[in-house]
């Protein structure tokens, strides 16, 4: 069994018109890719949720409700592995002018642009991890129903 090395969290994150809220993430010399919303579990959060709910704030502005575990992405990164756990939640409100820290504030990350984008659609985007999509459009109904 391989050490965890890192542990995050990220938000299938619905809007009120079932869309998915993802960050388009743009890298100099990179091509653009979209991600979902979240981030490393800080040794403070006491719990999984209360580390998305914390990232979402910080990330999007944003508050959420109806949170559920529903994905599990295990990546080996050297002598390790890193953990994303996967939480489908409905966005409350979001506030862009509310988005906190340092990958806002240095311009050599690139940049983080907000996209909301229909599931029917999430095949033309390029979503990472891979597999993201494939399970959230084979699982459409079910995730919407949450």
């Amino acid at each position: 069994m391989r050490r965890i090395v890192r542990r995050s969290v990220r938000a299938i994150l619905l809007d009120e018109d079932d869309r998915l809220v993802l960050i388009k993430r743009i890298k100099p010399g990179q091509a653009p890719y979209w991600t979902t919303p979240g981030g490393g579990v800080e040794p403070t959060d006491v719990s999984l949720e209360a580390a998305l709910r914390r990232e979402l704030h910080e990330e999007l502005g944003a508050s959420a409700d109806r949170f559920a575990q529903v994905f599990l992405c295990t990546v080996p990164v050297g002598e390790g592995v890193s953990v994303q756990h996967f939480f489908v939640c409905r966005l409350l409100e979001l506030r862009e002018t509310a988005r906190t820290g340092p990958e806002f504030d240095d311009p050599s990350r690139g940049d983080y642009q907000l996209d909301r984008v229909t599931i029917e659609k999430l095949p033309a985007v390029d979503l990472k991890p891979e597999g993201l999509t494939e399970f959230i459009t084979s699982n459409k109904e079910s995730l919407l129903s949450m």
